[in-house]
């Protein structure tokens, strides 16, 4: 839908109801197209009460078709069985401040949703989702590349505003889950051989500048003869702690410090963005605690020279290294189509619990869904085309 044609439609409905806007419920309630979210939310009485004393927040609801599909998905009904996962998916989708479509632009923003429990998050302020406007389409954009298409936008409540979307925002997993859904899995296969993965896996508010897995096939013949501590500072030189570096938040000629102390040099170049040497092919992918970037080349924190993008022969950060096998990958599974399971989700020893909280919410309203305009099952988690690797990458440039 045309951005210019929302928020047109948007001040149509505005001035017929000038004279009262709703609240949350009401609005809810009188949108048959939002009947299944409401049944949610029925179900968990203190996100409502929560909502009702929150002030400037904005909504992106899921419509019935985005929904309806999620009960008969058998990974999702997996995570609506842990104790916690269904508030913690409608937190996902309510963000603080009031967001109207004529604020959005291609300059991507990311606001803070209400989803601070830290048995799926570990962001400061709360997990984040990306915004933006793409050819006139506001897009919501979260964990797994979910992306969310704002289909009626602009619909004022009385303590912010709500937008209609035509998916789920699914929850960022942690970094080992969307390494290897990803297909980045000579990162996944270091971090393990390292003993890096539940380190950086708990981390709080992190950058990961993941090398694809081309780069490392790229120097192989220097890999090889690393020992698991010279890896180890490696990758610890593509890590930042305590910044969640967001594309927008990125800068010509700036630098962060990584976790192992050196500099990482910023350069923005006709839109391109570098780390040092190594030119991002894949920004903003959300993580469980933070953001990682997919980049062309391996870092060498022993050659940290900006980039400059005029240069005939840039330097090169692992002089005389040749190519050779993806390294780091044996035993580790390639990319597949699952999205996570609890084990992925959860903290260690937290335990499922039996629910049918979405097949219930979504069978109060199958009479107002007519068979002919119901959504197929494969709308919503379409795991295997969204998220297998080169597929995966491409749907993120």
């Amino acid at each position: 839908m045309q951005l210019k044609t929302l928020i047109t439609a948007a001040a149509v409905a505005s001035l017929s109801s000038a004279q009262q806007t709703p609240n949350l419920t009401a609005a809810l309630n009188s949108t048959q197209e939002l009947s299944i979210l409401n049944g949610l939310l029925g179900q968990n009485p203190d996100l409502v009460a929560r909502l009702a004393n929150a002030s400037n927040i904005t909504i992106f609801a899921p419509s019935n078709s985005a929904l309806q599909p999620l009960a008969q998905n058998e990974e999702y009904t997996a995570l609506a069985a842990m104790p916690g996962y269904i508030a913690a998916f409608l937190s996902y989708h309510v963000f603080n401040g009031t967001v109207y479509a004529a604020n959005i632009s291609e300059t991507p923003m990311f606001p803070h949703s209400l989803l601070m429990n830290e048995t799926f998050t570990n962001v400061t302020g709360g997990q984040v989702a990306g915004v933006r406007a793409r050819d006139d389409t506001v897009t919501v954009s979260s964990g797994l590349g979910f992306t969310a298409n704002v289909t009626t936008a602009d619909v004022n409540i009385t303590n912010g505003v709500v937008h209609i979307v035509d998916n789920i925002l699914y929850i960022p997993p942690n970094a080992s889950t969307v390494a290897l859904a990803a297909d980045l899995t000579a990162l996944a296969g270091a971090l393990e051989a390292t003993n890096l993965t539940d380190t950086i896996d708990s981390a709080t508010d992190i950058t990961i500048f993941a090398p694809a897995n081309e780069a490392f096939e790229a120097i192989g013949s220097a890999l090889s003869t690393l020992t698991a501590e010279q890896a180890a500072a490696i990758l610890q030189y593509h890590v930042v702690n305590g910044t969640v570096a967001y594309s927008s938040l990125l800068s010509n000629g700036t630098s962060v410090n990584s976790s192992s102390g050196q500099p990482l040099n910023i350069t923005i170049d006709d839109g391109e963005v570098f780390v040092n040497q190594a030119r991002v092919i894949a920004a903003d992918v959300l993580l469980a605690n933070g953001v990682l970037h997919v980049i062309d080349s391996v870092l060498n924190p022993n050659s940290t020279i900006a980039a400059n993008p005029d240069e005939d022969n840039p330097v090169v950060a692992y002089s005389g290294a040749s190519s050779g096998m993806v390294p780091y990958t044996s035993g580790i599974p390639t990319a597949t189509s699952m999205i996570v399971t609890t084990t992925d989700a959860v903290a260690d020893g937290y335990t499922a619990a039996p629910t049918d909280a979405l097949s219930s919410a979504s069978q109060s309203a199958a009479d107002a869904t007519s068979s002919a305009g119901a959504a197929q099952v494969t709308g919503a988690i379409g795991a295997a085309a969204l998220f297998g690797g080169a597929a995966y990458l491409a749907a993120q440039m």
